[in-house]
Formats: C-alpha cells, sequence, structure tokens
C-alpha cells in the first residue's frame, strides 16, 4: 500500500515578467536566452524559495519532472552593454600571472562590448511532477520564498504570483494532460483578441522516449573553477497541445471565430488610463 506522500503529485506555475532570461550556452561577452524556461532555470527558482544556498544538494529538485507550456512566447530583445574602468586603465584579461592574478589585456583594451539577450512579456506555464511531498514542501516555499525569485535573472521580477496550484493523486500521472487542462495564461489582451474556445500550444515535455536532448539538468549550483555550474543532459520531446482559453465559442457547431476580432468601441488609450 502506497503512503499519501509518495504519491506523484504536479506543480504548477505561472511564469510571467516584463523581461525573462533562460540562459543556455553563453560565453564571455554574449548572454543568450532560450525561447522557454529551462530546467537549470526552474530548479534554481524553487532552491531560491526553499531557501537552499550555493553548495546545498539538489538532487530531489533536479529529480522532478519537467514539462513547459509556451502561453505567450513574447518577442527577443537585445540589451547592448559597454565596459570600462574607470580613468581609462586596460581591462582585465582571462590569463593570470604567477601569482594568480588577472594580467591586462595586451594590446590594451579599454572597453569591452556584450550583449544581454531577454524574452519579452512572455508567459509560460510549468508543470513539475513528482513525490506529494516534496511537491507540497515546495508549493509553501513558492508562496513564501526564503529569497527573492527571478525569472532566470536576477533582474528579471516576476509580475504576478508564480503559484497556480497543485494537483495530487491518479489525475497527476499524465504530466501532458495536466498541462493541457491547464486554462490559457496569456495577458488578457492576448485571450480576447483570439475569440475561440481553444488554442493551439507548443509544448516541451521531459521524456526518456522522447527525441531531443536538452542539456540542462543542473546538478550543483556550487560555482566550479571554471565559474560556470555543472549541468546533465535529459531526453525531451516537442508537441502541440490544444488548451482552453475560458472564453465562449462564438460558434460551437463550428469552432468557426468571429469576423472581425477588434471590439467594438476598441480604445488602445484606455489601456493606459489616458
Amino acid at each position: 500500500m502506497s503512503h499519501p506522500e509518495h504519491e506523484p503529485a504536479v506543480l504548477l506555475l505561472r511564469l510571467a515578467a516584463p523581461l525573462q532570461s533562460w540562459g543556455a550556452a553563453s560565453e564571455n561577452n554574449r548572454r543568450e536566452t532560450r525561447p522557454e524556461p529551462t530546467k537549470s532555470g526552474v530548479v534554481g527558482l524553487l532552491a531560491a524559495a526553499a531557501g537552499r544556498r550555493r553548495g546545498e544538494q539538489i538532487t530531489d529538485l533536479a529529480g522532478l519532472r519537467l514539462a513547459v507550456r509556451a502561453d505567450q512566447p513574447g518577442s527577443l530583445l537585445r540589451d547592448y552593454h559597454t565596459l570600462s574602468e574607470p580613468g581609462g586603465a586596460p581591462l582585465l584579461s582571462a590569463q593570470v600571472n604567477a601569482k594568480g592574478l588577472q594580467k591586462r589585456t595586451s594590446p590594451a583594451k579599454p572597453t569591452h562590448i556584450t550583449y544581454r539577450y531577454y524574452l519579452q512579456d512572455a508567459v509560460f506555464v510549468a508543470a513539475l511532477q513528482g513525490p506529494s511531498s516534496l511537491v507540497e514542501a515546495l508549493a509553501h516555499a513558492v508562496r513564501n520564498p526564503a529569497f527573492p525569485l527571478a525569472l532566470g535573472r536576477r533582474s528579471c521580477v516576476p509580475s504576478g504570483p508564480l503559484l497556480l496550484g497543485t494537483i495530487t493523486g491518479s489525475s497527476a500521472a499524465d504530466l501532458e494532460q495536466v498541462l493541457q487542462d491547464v486554462p490559457w495564461q496569456a495577458a488578457e489582451h492576448v485571450r480576447t483578441r483570439h475569440g475561440a474556445a481553444t488554442v493551439d500550444l507548443a509544448a516541451t515535455i521531459e521524456d526518456p522516449a522522447g527525441d531531443h536532448a536538452a542539456a540542462d539538468v543542473p546538478l550543483t549550483f556550487a560555482f566550479r573553477h571554471s565559474g560556470t555550474p555543472a549541468r546533465a543532459t535529459r531526453t525531451v520531446r516537442h508537441t502541440w497541445l490544444s488548451v482552453p482559453t475560458g472564453l465562449p465559442d462564438p460558434d460551437p457547431s463550428t469552432g468557426s471565430k468571429p469576423a472581425s476580432r477588434k471590439p467594438a468601441g476598441h480604445d488602445p488609450f484606455a489601456l493606459l488610463g489616458w
């Protein structure tokens, strides 16, 4: 007989913010973002909520099975930076001297150009499947985080509550079905323009039988000598899910959309209070 704390459960999160950034293969002066949340990013968020510090074990969190749905993909933003030292001194290089101190660039380089990439106005639903005892503890932690939470980078603060809820028991066994049953979480102005009862959304589901490898499973968040966390690979599959929008179907018999999606008397400036 199984114990309730070992029953399957799913933690549901709504990841929405003006800016998100889910780093993957980023090096030096180019910090990219994946088009969807990475497992390392979501596990890092949960570790921060639970109050775990760098170097503490995260095996239980990394063992959660993750599925992500893109409710509002957003758009890509490239942020341009320059870096220089006061007084115009040459910047430090990656090389070190015999004492282990960084050398100055040679020939001297007074300015360094870097790029940071973000997702603007994106909304995702993340579903994490695991033992109910762990899932319930994480739900409590997300509601009462020990450390400030961010979506990929510290500057990317969520625009609303993260926790959508938890599902336990037999209904939590099918992760794809759980993700499909969650109503569309896009911004209201996006949903009202859609005008149909369902919408097709892209999803990435962790699956041993998947056909794509994602090297984003964190083994530790402690800094190594290279300055980057260690990661392992997981197998995922990409699919499309037909998701309820929460809107009435304009013609249930045909599923057709209205001729015009523009509401009568629409005033775009009203959104700004003008």
